[in-house]
């Protein structure tokens, strides 16, 4: 009964805040508001990759509670009537798995990374104190929970006639971003190596450099369409604009700062201004600044 009442999500709710975007045949992007997670949107202010296959749907990131999870469920009924089997959790933040015991109590089986895995585990408590913060009475239900299948650097998952190669090249925005490879669909699922329509965040659990080579390594398949973790499915051309030459940027700025003398107080007055049209630049491009300037202090 209680599995019945946490998973209860209204139909309205999902229309306000997961847009439906079709990308290619048998392949939709949900796409989260840019806004921070809170009691509305329960943890899912991130984009979920759906794939239909014949014999079930794979789904790009379970969400970021469970009810979280449930809201993608209710998504994914207005796509499909095939029933989700395998989710890919692609990182280490909270969207991208602590909703996996929700599809896990559904018989699907969930995969990541090793370093996505040791991300979840040395982060969860910090993780979800704050999620009881923003989400309040919303987080019930929301235990976590991990991966099924884990893997070093490459996995491979056939279903349906489709193949998905899931690749772990490097830190990223956290330790164990991974991005999935629809070769038969030309589909890119960059999980947060890509942010569009609004900034990324680069935080403790990031690493600029190595973000830039997770970026290289993936827009080496050159896809037609590329579905980010944040902001609607697009091009490499556009991801490339708004994730790779802001990285390029602010790591070239923070150079030029360290070579001049300059300390950390100084950094968020770098020049960001290309940028200044994504969606929450002014509460994070002061900070990625100083970030950056810690982790080159270290190179």
């Amino acid at each position: 009964m209680m599995s019945l009442v946490l998973t209860a999500v209204p139909i309205m709710s999902v229309a306000d805040v997961l847009e439906r975007q079709q990308v290619t045949e048998d392949v939709w992007a949900l796409v989260g508001p840019h806004s921070q997670r809170n009691a509305e949107n329960l943890g899912n202010n991130a984009t979920f990759g759906v794939v239909v296959t014949r014999e079930g749907v794979v789904l790009m990131d379970p969400g970021g509670s469970w009810k979280g999870a449930a809201m993608i469920d209710a998504a994914i009924d207005q796509i499909t009537d095939q029933p989700v089997t395998h989710v890919i959790d692609t990182g280490g933040q909270d969207h991208r798995w602590l909703g996996n015991a929700y599809w896990q109590a559904q018989g699907a089986v969930v995969i990541a990374s090793d370093a996505a895995v040791a991300d979840h585990k040395d982060r969860q408590s910090m993780q979800m104190t704050m999620l009881s913060q923003l989400l309040g009475d919303e987080l019930a239900g929301t235990e976590p929970s991990y991966a099924d299948v884990t893997f070093d650097s490459d996995h491979s998952l056939s279903l349906g006639g489709l193949t998905f190669q899931i690749m772990h090249r490097g830190q990223a925005h956290t330790p164990g971003d991974s991005f999935v490879w629809l070769q038969e669909r030309d589909v890119m699922f960059t999980g947060d190596i890509v942010y569009v329509e609004r900034i990324l965040g680069v935080g403790p659990q990031s690493n600029a450099k190595s973000w830039i080579e997770a970026f290289d390594a993936m827009a080496a398949f050159e896809p037609a369409h590329l579905v980010p973790g944040h902001g609607r499915a697009t091009t490499l051309k556009r991801a490339r604009a708004d994730t790779y030459d802001y990285l390029v940027n602010l790591r070239a700025r923070i150079g030029e700062l360290i070579e001049e003398g300059g300390d950390i107080m100084e950094a968020p007055e770098i020049d960001q201004s290309a940028f200044a049209g994504l969606a929450q630049f002014d509460s994070l491009a002061g900070r990625n600044a100083q970030t950056v300037y810690e982790q080159m202090e270290w190179e």
